[in-house]
């Protein structure tokens, strides 16, 4: 390609998923000209999806926030940046002063650099003096961080995207990566292709299963009944890795009593799976030299998510398919960032690399190194944040980079919230459902117009750099958090991202090497030892736990939050198309707008049939919390008595259908199960989603 026409050139990261491929973003008069994918990019290898590559053209969109805006009467003004910032100070101070600190909470973005989350977190935390701070993770991966420093010790992948290309056998669960992770997908394909035996476990007979040796259909929220069957053959019948039971692991007896409960005529009872397709998933995964186990919300976001991802670790530890090459527990995280979001310490109660807010040691480390005193008390998660809000213990939130009334569950539950705050900072690229509710809204950059790193879902830390400025008025969210907490009295003292990101490693052990020289262009994946030596496979001789072993955990199967009935009999299972991200807050300003415009609702053939729908009808869809309307699309991808939809468009309001059940860990919401009634619109009255008055 000339590079004639460019006049700014830099590698980035991608800010889609949590892939993390490497790009080269080519600029010219301040716009971004074209992107392709890097070569030597470790996680993409010279790929990118039509995300990556081609949905751009956000960045310059024409509703872009490019000035403050203040709320005047029903609507906003354009303000300028200092006045908005006097608002916000004034507000936060005032509410901190007649309510105390915990009145007000904070929300750090996973679409942000971990040098802005960890801003986020220390503005919550010195400025305002809470620990009120948290990020979506709750609602995405959070039980999968728990499960895993519970069973093995660290919050991440114990391998790299490098291990599909090693192992001989794949097991996916609850995850669809040509649709949400793409790159990876493609990846996973090409293994199939050289002979890597795939296993599908999924509601949907997702793309991967035309690729696989086996694919497994669940009932929605009998995850735990699948791996505990695959589990009770994999004991039975001595597929076993007695030595590294012995030697690297506690508890499996009390776990294999459990098994006794799980045959494959049990679980077929619970899941709807045929038993010979249990037992031949298990021997597959159980007679490989070397598998590796993936997963995504299909496990996480279930009432039951975290117990699910502990016995997928059992399921590895039970076979030693952990520690080396092609033998990997890889959960591929949803957003580009969202596993560093948590990592740099943006959660109620939990400082940089999970240390507890609790503990007297890293508390005294920060305090010494920020100069403030820092509370030993657990803030607020983000449901919690949202029921202090409606019962009036809440005042403030200061919400960044997270569109929560689009993506929240029990979407009337979370207007209610926002509504009844007395002051909401919202700082954002576009205006959104969130937007909506706020007192002032700060305009921020993209991930095209920032410096800093992102963490992928392999743990690895990579540079961002920026090939274009935030359009107009708007700032960098680093510059945006730091100034607000500067005038709030806490000036972080940092000149770039560059300084936050080398004082994270100064108070990180995990992160110790980490530095802007290092990372180079092929990143670093924690645990960074002083040297920068980095650790692309973990517990290859002992795990991080306390004793140094793998945790195993005999948990039963639980069913499910909701469970259809008479009234509502289908179940709604929600998820991505590869076309767009999230809430779409950037693919529906680019040109995927024209590849799929709109969210539809898949139903089986069968299910179709006996409701008196067709292809393309405008249905109603309606649950125990909620109702919204779109579009069937009938098809045999979906199984009979499930149907799907993605939430993409706010139009959809598919969050409106999702209460409030959540992991009972976590409170990570309970998104994968909703009972649901669907009919012909022309069936039910006429229908608007308006949440004006919640």
């Amino acid at each position: 390609m000339s590079t004639e026409r460019f006049d700014h050139e830099v590698t980035t990261t991608c800010g889609y998923c949590g892939v993390g491929c490497r790009l080269e973003a080519h600029a010219a008069g301040g716009r971004i000209a074209s992107i392709s994918p890097a070569l030597d990019g470790p996680a993409n290898e010279g790929h990118t999806c039509l995300k990556g590559r081609f949905a751009h053209q956000f960045t310059r969109s024409r509703d872009r926030l490019t000035s403050p805006l203040i709320r005047e009467g029903d609507g906003f003004r354009v303000a300028s940046w200092e006045e908005a910032y006097a608002r916000i100070v004034r507000e936060l101070t005032r509410i901190k002063r007649d309510h105390g600190p915990n009145a007000i909470a904070g929300l750090a973005s996973s679409r942000a650099t971990n040098e802005d989350c960890y801003a986020m977190a220390r503005l919550m935390r010195a400025a305002i003096g809470t620990n009120n701070i948290d990020n979506c993770s709750r609602v995405c991966h959070s039980p999968t961080s728990f499960a895993l420093r519970k069973s093995l010790g660290l919050s991440g992948a114990t391998g790299s995207f490098t291990d599909i290309d090693h192992a001989d056998v794949a097991l996916l669960i609850g995850v669809n990566p040509t649709q949400g992770h793409p790159v990876v997908g493609a990846r996973i394909k090409q293994a199939a292709l050289r002979g890597c035996k795939l296993i599908t476990i999924d509601p949907r007979r997702i793309e991967l299963s035309d690729y696989g040796v086996l694919h497994l259909a669940p009932r929605p929220g009998t995850n735990a009944a699948v791996v505990l069957g695959l589990s009770h053959v994999v004991h039975r019948d001595g597929l076993l890795d007695d030595r590294f039971i012995t030697e690297r692991t506690t508890g499996y007896a009390e776990f294999e009593t459990l098994l006794d409960s799980y045959g494959p005529a049990a679980v077929q009872e619970i899941t709807g799976i045929p038993a010979a397709d249990i037992e031949r998933a298990a021997h597959i995964y159980g007679e490989a030299g070397a598998a590796s186990l993936l997963w995504g919300l299909g496990v996480t976001e279930h009432k039951y998510g975290s117990e699910v991802v502990q016995l997928l670790c059992n399921l590895a530890m039970m076979t030693g398919n952990i520690g080396r090459p092609g033998a990997a527990l890889l959960p591929l995280r949803g957003q580009n960032n969202v596993q560093g979001s948590s990592d740099m310490g943006a959660l109620p109660d939990t400082y940089t690399a999970y240390r507890s807010v609790a503990d007297e040691a890293t508390a005294r480390s920060f305090e010494e190194a920020w100069e403030v005193p820092l509370s030993r008390e657990k803030g607020y998660t983000i449901p919690q944040m949202f029921d202090a809000a409606i019962a009036g213990d809440l005042k403030a939130m200061y919400v960044f980079g997270e569109d929560i009334a689009q993506t929240d569950p029990d979407t009337a539950h979370v207007a209610a919230a926002l509504e009844n705050l007395e002051f909401l900072v919202c700082q954002e690229i576009f205006e959104n459902e969130t937007t909506r509710y706020a007192d002032v809204i700060l305009p921020a950059s993209s991930f095209l117009e920032k410096c800093g790193t992102f963490t992928n879902a392999e743990r690895r830390f990579q540079k961002v750099e920026a090939p274009i400025d935030p359009p107009g008025g708007a700032k960098t969210d680093f510059e945006i958090i730091t100034t607000v907490s500067r005038m709030l009295g806490h000036d972080m003292g940092w000149a770039s991202p560059w300084d936050a990101l080398d004082e994270i490693a100064r108070l990180t052990p995990e992160y110790a090497g980490v530095s802007r020289d290092r990372l180079g262009r092929k990143g670093l994946q924690w645990p960074v030892a002083a040297d920068g030596t980095d650790s692309p496979t973990l517990y290859e001789h002992e795990f991080a736990t306390a004793d140094g072993l793998g945790h195993f955990a005999a948990l039963p199967y639980k069913a499910p939050g909701d469970a259809p009935d008479d009234e509502f009999p289908l179940v709604l299972v929600t998820g991505r198309v590869l076309q767009h991200y999230n809430a779409g807050t950037m693919t529906r300003r680019t040109g995927n707008i024209e590849l799929v415009d709109g969210d539809l609702l898949e139903i089986h053939p069968d299910d179709a049939s006996r409701l008196w729908i067709t292809n393309g009808d405008l249905v109603s869809l309606r649950s125990r919390v909620g109702r919204t309307e779109l579009r069937a699309h009938v098809t045999d991808r979906i199984e009979p008595g499930h149907v799907f939809t993605s939430f993409h468009f706010p139009e959809t309001r598919t969050n409106l259908l999702v209460g409030q059940s959540a992991d009972v860990n976590t409170a990570c919401p309970e998104y994968k199960v909703v009972a649901v009634d669907v009919r012909p619109v022309s069936e039910q009255p006429a229908f608007t989603p308006d949440l004006a008055g919640v």
